[in-house]
């Protein structure tokens, strides 16, 4: 039985990591619920320090630097406290890699508040709550279209105006929908270059799409071993 196998893989995988054996994980060819499940058990799991988070980073040919969409991969349609903590894990990860003060876009379809758009009174709060220090060691601004998170030259035509646009280290997505495609557009009509791991647990996860290549699971194993 497959799944039987499975549920044993990881369980010995987890328990190397609990014996100091192994420094991080990886999904292999089991599947990620049974992954996750080795990882949440209570009893022979990890230890879980903050929400568990998907941070991508990805290295754009039409981009001036190495930038993170998150969350693509983990937390379907989180909340206002939930988009926070997964702010709060990329920011973490931004850290370690020697930016001190990354530049965060809160990603919606629009650059104003819509109170029918929840996307766009999330960003709103975010900001607000960066701005009155509640979330600190990065500068956010939102909502942010695409566009103006990416391109100066798209934010001067709709006159936003701050350090985050056209500049943006971080970009919030509203929910995995938005951030999984993407994600997938980056990679395979964009020419990007990834690098994924799920943050949040004490030891880093590198958890990569069945469909990425060996490159992007190589980046992955790189950027784990940065974060150990």
């Amino acid at each position: 039985d497959n799944s039987n196998v499975d549920v044993n893989s990881v369980a010995i995988a987890v328990e190397l990591i609990r014996n100091g054996e192994a420094d991080f994980l990886m999904k292999g060819l089991v599947q990620t619920g049974d992954l996750l499940r080795g990882v949440l058990d209570k009893e022979k799991g990890l230890p879980v320090e903050r929400l568990l988070s998907h941070v991508a980073l990805f290295q754009s040919p039409y981009y001036h630097k190495v930038f993170c969409v998150t969350d693509v991969a983990m937390n379907i349609a989180p909340d206002l406290e939930a988009k926070v903590k997964i702010l709060n894990n990329a920011v973490n990860v931004f850290h370690q890699l020697g930016i001190e003060n990354p530049k965060v876009a809160v990603a919606a379809a629009v650059e104003y508040v819509n109170l029918k758009m929840e996307a766009t009174v999330h960003a709103s709060e975010i900001k607000k709550m960066n701005v009155n220090g509640e979330i600190k060691g990065c500068i956010v601004d939102g909502p942010l279209a695409i566009d103006i998170a990416f391109n100066r030259e798209a934010a001067v035509h709709k006159g936003i105006k701050g350090e985050v646009a056209g500049d943006c280290d971080i970009v919030l997505m509203p929910d995995i929908e938005a951030g999984n495609m993407v994600y997938k557009a980056l990679n395979f009509l964009g020419g990007a270059n990834s690098a994924s791991i799920i943050t949040g647990a004490s030891v880093p996860i590198v958890l990569t799409s069945r469909s990425d290549d060996d490159k992007t699971k190589l980046l992955s194993i790189a950027l784990a071993c940065l974060m150990v």
